[in-house]
């Protein structure tokens, strides 16, 4: 079993910067694929970012690449999404999700473990 709690959302205007953290119960988490998505209201959920166990390997949705990072220190049971250059339609709710078990890791339906969700806010 692993519990995920996200925190470090916030409000910020278009241009600036937030990380949101990710930190996991578990043995399993340094075995297990991170990834993040993100709701809006209205939307559906969609994928944001993902990494391997270890961190060597990342991959992200077309609009937030170059933005985003998706990184992880396994010994914190941590994994992190630095946001950079926000623009306002990355406002959502933004939740991390782990431990595949099939299917594409960009589909919501891979992942077995959610957070609670953390709101992120960005102001023209």
């Amino acid at each position: 079993q692993v519990q995920l709690i996200e925190s470090g959302g916030g409000s910020v205007q278009t241009g600036g910067s937030l990380r949101l953290s990710c930190a996991a119960s578990g043995r399993t988490f340094s075995m297990s694929t991170v990834a993040w998505f993100r709701q809006a209201p209205g939307k559906e959920r969609e994928f944001v970012g993902r990494s391997s166990p270890t961190g060597s390997n990342t991959n992200y949705a077309d609009s937030v690449k170059g933005r985003f990072t998706v990184s992880r220190d396994n010994g914190k049971n941590t994994a992190y999404l630095q946001m950079n250059s926000l623009k306002p339609e990355d406002t959502a709710v933004y939740y991390c999700a782990a431990q595949v078990t099939g299917g594409p890791q960009d589909s919501s339906n891979a992942y077995k473990f959610w957070g609670q969700g953390t709101q992120v806010t960005v102001s023209s």
